[in-house]
Formats: structure tokens, sequence, C-alpha cells
């Protein structure tokens, strides 16, 4: 049996098809199948040490990406295109897997594409609010199509969808208190705000965390998740800030949360600041109350309604970029953190919204694709 793997180029859609990955392997144990040779196509391997982890073949091919701007990017963009479909056509050729596993995003058109004119089974996972221009277009021929929201079911084929949820891998799916504030060398005692930035991090919310940082420390310790690009410009800024500031030691910068240190920093937090990516599945399932910062539509056309569809839950508050102010975000924290009621309510909601089986499902449909396809 063999399955391939493709989607995005970012880690909201590299790391939930680790996480999809872990239940294949986990199904075939249990149903003692033969484990299937897993291949990984898109333009970089993005994490190599997770790909080698699971044992998934990286398969190189090139993709160019279509901007929602003007940009003469744009058009050189579809020359890569162009060459990865020849790529994925020959990859696919040679290996002619069994089903293809797709989380969209401009990097799994090649590999898509060179599915449906081979005949490969394709299976797609929509993790957004409203699906990306390639899942749209996939939705059309895929045999399975999975979705994170509800609410974007009416965009595909009713007989295909199911509401999965976003598959989160195990090793940062449960939060763990135990030796975290040693860990992390926090006060036990002074309330925990964890801000997540996505895995390039955010300028914005970065630069509102530092105007905020003389009045919040007053109050509460910080984990803040800058981004491996603005680690340094953060770190500094920060230190300045704070120079003669006798609570300087409760901001705790990182550049990169690895898995224990997420899984840590769940663990004590108290609320949570975020974007509206793949990461507010990851806060469902911690059931820890947040503070979303959706990137403007202007942007990214789903985060808005990725923000505004998990406050329904009652699980999170969103506010937007044109209302952000250092001001109104310690007004909104200082609300949450005197309201323990509120947060309460918070924390259920958002065990509510998580589903911790969305791996598990897509896996089990994946597998019985390709054995059925085997046969």
């Amino acid at each position: 049996m063999k399955i391939v793997l493709t989607g995005g180029g970012t880690g909201g859609h590299f790391y939930p098809i680790i996480a999809v990955v872990e239940g294949i392997h986990q199904i075939a144990k249990e149903d003692r199948i033969l484990e299937p040779e897993i291949f990984y196509m898109g333009p970089t391997p993005y994490d190599s040490r997770a790909l080698f982890d699971n044992n998934i073949t990286f398969i190189k091919v090139s993709a160019g990406k279509i901007r929602r701007y003007f940009s003469i990017l744009n058009f050189f963009d579809l020359f890569k295109t162009a060459w990865g479909i020849v790529e994925a056509m020959i990859s696919l050729f040679n290996i002619y897997p069994d089903v293809v596993f797709s989380k969209g995003g401009y990097a799994s058109f090649p590999i898509v594409f060179s599915a449906r004119f081979l005949r490969i089974p394709v299976i797609i996972h929509e993790s957004d609010s409203e699906p990306g221009r390639v899942n749209l277009w996939a939705g059309k021929f895929a045999k399975k199509i999975a979705v994170s929201y509800p609410e974007v079911a009416h965009f595909f084929p009713k007989d295909k969808v199911a509401h999965t949820g976003n598959p989160i891998r195990r090793e940062i799916s449960i939060p763990l208190s135990n030796g975290a504030h040693e860990f992390l060398k926090l006060d036990p005692n002074i309330p925990t705000i964890l801000i997540l930035g996505g895995s390039q991090g955010s300028q914005i919310i970065n630069d509102t965390i530092i105007d905020a940082l003389p009045q919040l420390l007053t109050s509460y310790q910080i984990i803040h998740q800058t981004g491996k690009n603005n680690f340094v410009e953060v770190r500094d800024t920060a230190q300045l800030v704070m120079k003669d500031s006798i609570y300087a030691s409760r901001y705790k910068p990182f550049d990169h949360l690895n898995p224990l240190a997420m899984r840590m920093s769940a663990g004590v937090a108290d609320i949570i600041i975020s974007r509206a990516g793949s990461t507010i599945f990851e806060i469902a399932q911690w059931g820890v109350p947040s503070i979303i910062i959706p990137i403007p539509e202007s942007i990214s056309h789903d985060q808005i309604k990725n923000a505004f569809n998990y406050a329904r839950s009652g699980a999170c508050v969103v506010m937007e970029e044109n209302n952000l102010s250092a001001n109104v975000l310690i007004s909104e924290i200082n609300h949450l953190m005197k309201n323990p009621a509120i947060r309460e309510k918070m924390k259920i909601s958002a065990k509510k919204f998580a589903q911790p089986d969305a791996s598990t499902k897509i896996a089990r449909a994946i597998l019985n694709i390709a054995l059925s396809h085997e046969s």
C-alpha cells in the first residue's frame, strides 16, 4: 500500500498531515495491516525531522504561489507550477499510490492535478471556514472531503463531506503542568498569558505586546512565541522597555516553542492570545480561554471567519487588528482575569468545540480507500 501526502507550505498545513500519519500508523498496528509506504510531496520538506520520525519519504515538487494582490511574482510562479505538474506527474506515475491525501494550498495543486489525470483517488481536508481555491476545485472530484468547521460543508457535495475537526499531533495534544513552572522559570503564584503568533510570528501582535509590557507585567507573567525572524528584535526591544523594571524577569520570549515547551506553556496558561489559523484547534483541545486576533481579510480570506466561528462557540473573544492597541488588549485581559466564571465557561466551550479524534477519522478514511484501490 502506498500513500502520498501533500499540502500548503506552512505549519498549519504540514503538522495536521503529521497527525494523520500518526493515526495511520496506529490503525495499521491495531488492525495488523502491513505498514504503508508514505510519501510527502511539496516544494520543501518543511520539517525534515518530523518526516524522518514518521517514516515519510520526501519528494520535491515545485509549486508557484498565486497571490491575492498584484505582484510580478505571480507571472513567474506560473512557470513554477507548470514545472511542478511535470515533476508530480512523473513521481506519481513511478510510485502509483493507492490514494493521495491533500491539505490544500498552492503547494498541493501540481500533485492533486496529476492525481486526477492519473485517476488516483484523492481525499482532501479543509482547515478553514471558507475553502481555498485548490480545495474548492479538488472537492469536485475528491472521493472524501473532511472539514474542520461545519460552516464550510455547503461548499462541497453533501454526500462526500464529513465534519472531523482539525488533526492535532499527539506530542502537543495534552497540556502538561507538572514541572512546567520550573522548566519555563515561572512563578506558580502569578497568572500566565501565552502569546502565539503563528509559525512566522506576527509583527503587529509583537509590537502591541511590547507596548503593553510595562502594565501587563505588574500583574501577569508572559510566555511570548515571537517567530524566529522577529525574536532578536522583540527580545532586545523588551529589554530596553523593561530596563529599570523590577518585573522584567516575568517576560519570557521564545523564537519557537518545541513540543515539550508548547505542552508546558499550554498547561500553565490562564489565557492564550493567538492568530486564527489551525492553532485554534490546539487551543480548543487544551481547553484554555483565548483572545483571537485574526489576520485581516485583505491578507488572509479565512482567518476572520475562523475567529468568529470559534467565538460563536463561546470559547474566545475576537479582537480585530483595526481595533488592536495596547490599552484595548490590556483592558480585555484584565476583564477576563477578574472574571473566573467567564473563563470557566470559555474552558467548557473550548472542550466542546474540540474534536480530539480528527486524525483517527481521517486516517481511517485514507486507509479504507487505499485498501479498496489496492485490491
